[in-house]
């Protein structure tokens, strides 16, 4: 069948991609830009097309003929940007792709949410009925997104809601990675106590589940947690990755606040010259956040196993990082 994936280049998009394809899939992919994996994407057989999806008439045409629209496509790590631009790519994008979906027919779409707009959970673990409660502009307009969803969802439209955790895995050019580099030498500086529990979802895990919620009639109208079975302390997180890499990781603790707030001075010092913060809340953020989440509900209603393990996990997306040159 044909299917569109907005963000289809990037990380995740483009492993999503990767096993569309394989199945026999025709594929779409709308990004507004190459990303690392375009070239390979059309080798093997995708149609990219470069281009937001704020724009409704390139849009429209992507999505001609698609069965299933997965709509990954966000503004995500953007600093020093407007917030209209968050607003108009994940709130005023989220619409448009649902526009052009439902004109082209589509069976389902599939929103990939996050599982930030639960911010900080005061009552792990989580689930998918725990309070709203963004802490940022970006956590805020993905339920926003959501939002539109739930009103052409109640004017017919047959979508499905994704809240991934914590994506890592090969291709990863993100939070891990630093993860990665942190460790390498053997020593891990931890603000805060370490015992903060953090919740992350492979890759091929994550797809998984994308695939479950776009051919599962039970997933219509439906909202799902998606992340691996287990969450994690930053302590132990920080001790796979070393193990991961064959290095036994010392980590060293200090104060949380004191790197807080130099983060809100470094935004406050970057922001009027409108050059990207190096240290910014919501980085640091990370060594504070509670995430932990049940998966009972994917499990339950989809079928929903995560496969692959922490450890194995790991192991793949450092050999990735190393092949590639980010080790």
């Amino acid at each position: 069948m044909k299917v569109l994936v907005t963000g289809g280049t990037g990380f995740t998009g483009s492993h999503l991609v990767r096993r569309l394809i394989g199945r026999g899939d025709e594929v779409v992919c709308l990004d507004n830009q190459p990303g690392l994996f375009a070239d390979e994407l059309r080798d093997l057989g995708a149609e990219v097309v470069i281009g937001s999806v704020t724009d409704a008439e390139l849009v429209r045409r992507s999505a001609a003929g698609a069965e299933v629209v997965h709509h990954l496509a966000a503004a995500f790590r953007q600093l020093n940007v407007p917030k209209t631009v968050y607003r108009d790519v994940n709130v005023g994008g989220t619409r448009i792709v649902l526009d052009a979906a439902r004109d082209a027919g589509a069976r389902r779409v599939v929103y990939c949410s996050t599982q930030g707009v639960h911010g900080h959970v005061a009552h792990p673990p989580g689930d998918e009925d725990s309070p709203i409660a963004p802490e940022d502009y970006y956590q805020q307009t993905k339920y926003e997104g959501e939002e539109v969803c739930a009103e052409y969802s109640a004017e017919g439209m047959d979508i499905s809601i994704v809240r991934p955790t914590a994506i890592y895995g090969p291709g990863d050019p993100g939070r891990f990675l630093l993860l990665y580099r942190m460790s390498r030498n053997g020593r891990f500086l931890m603000f805060g106590d370490g015992t903060t529990t953090y919740h992350p979802v492979y890759i091929d895990n994550l797809v998984d589940l994308f695939e479950l919620a776009a051919s599962r009639p039970e997933a219509r109208g439906r909202t799902y947690i998606g992340g691996d079975a287990e969450y994690y302390t930053l302590n132990d997180l920080v001790a796979a990755v070393g193990r991961s890499m064959d290095v036994d990781v010392n980590i060293v603790h200090f104060p949380f606040r004191p790197l807080w707030l130099a983060a809100v001075a470094c935004e406050a010092a970057c922001t009027p010259l409108r050059i990207p913060p190096p240290l910014f809340r919501r980085r640091v953020d990370w060594f504070r956040q509670v995430r932990a989440f049940r998966i009972d509900r994917a499990r339950d209603e989809l079928g929903y196993q995560p496969k692959v393990g922490i450890e194995e996990g790991l192991r793949r997306t450092c050999e990735w990082y190393r092949e590639n040159g980010y080790l």
